[in-house]
């Protein structure tokens, strides 16, 4: 069983505990916080970042305790983030919906659910508890519910970042011309990170495209690179959550002074 795999496995095992009657999810999007404009946060001069509240990693470990997630959530808008990714996967991840409510109330910005997502009933949570973008990992998903889900997250007004990580992968979600694309330079079936995924990839994303750079960016050098072959956003998470100043880390990732 691959990295990818057992966390699938993990997520969907959490899901069969927490579900709620379909008629209970349904009403709680009736109050559900209206969708945030996610296009415009991609439309500034410069590099945009989407910044991660992110506890531990399969790869890295025990990243940042992470006491109050809207605080940090924050502390990133103030920054000069452009996105906020939430991380709900509780097993490999420490995260819950419980940080998606608390950075929900505490920003303005348009923000990510960063999970897993493998079953309908967690797009109608997603919005139900005010996310207004979601992760589509290719890898994770058949054909059908990658069109399936694609479909589901825009009928609910949520945008979806399809994350690929080989050629096939891109293959398959240029299909479904989705608005934004990343590419993880992270393999999440072995966990081993290859920048040169960046390079092979981004290039191939066409250019009315979002195209996000994810995993291993911790310096200028690195958003450098991921520039140079065509990246208009960056998804950071460790660099950040361990930053004792985040507003300096994200000036420096983005090469001020």
């Amino acid at each position: 069983m691959s990295v990818l795999d057992s966390i699938i496995e993990g997520v969907r095992e959490d899901l069969a505990m927490r579900r709620l009657p379909l008629a209970q999810i349904r009403e709680a999007l009736e109050s559900a916080p209206a969708v945030r404009n996610v296009g415009a946060a991609f439309t500034g001069p410069e590099i945009s970042i989407i910044a991660e509240v992110k506890r531990s990693s399969p790869s890295k470990g025990a990243l940042a305790p992470i006491e109050d997630s809207g605080a940090l959530a924050s502390r990133y808008e103030e920054s000069g983030a452009n996105v906020i990714s939430v991380l709900t996967e509780r097993r490999r991840f420490g995260g819950s919906l419980a940080d998606l409510d608390a950075v929900r109330a505490r920003v303005d910005l348009p923000i990510l659910r960063k999970d897993f997502m493998v079953d309908e009933y967690q797009f109608l949570e997603a919005r139900a508890h005010g996310a207004d973008l979601v992760l589509l990992i290719v890898a994770a998903l058949s054909k059908n519910q990658l069109d399936d889900y694609y479909q589901l997250a825009k009928e609910l007004g949520m945008s979806s970042l399809i994350e690929v990580h080989t050629h096939d992968e891109l293959e398959r979600a240029l299909e479904i011309s989705p608005e934004i694309i990343g590419v993880n330079s992270r393999n999440l079936k072995t966990l081993e990170v290859d920048p040169a995924a960046f390079a092979q990839l981004i290039p191939r994303i066409p250019e009315s495209m979002v195209r996000v750079a994810e995993s291993g960016i911790s310096t200028r050098s690195d958003v450098e690179f991921a520039q140079e072959h065509g990246a208009t956003a960056i998804l950071v998470g460790e660099t950040l959550v361990r930053a004792s100043d985040p507003e300096l880390a994200m000036r420096e990732l983005r090469g001020h002074r």
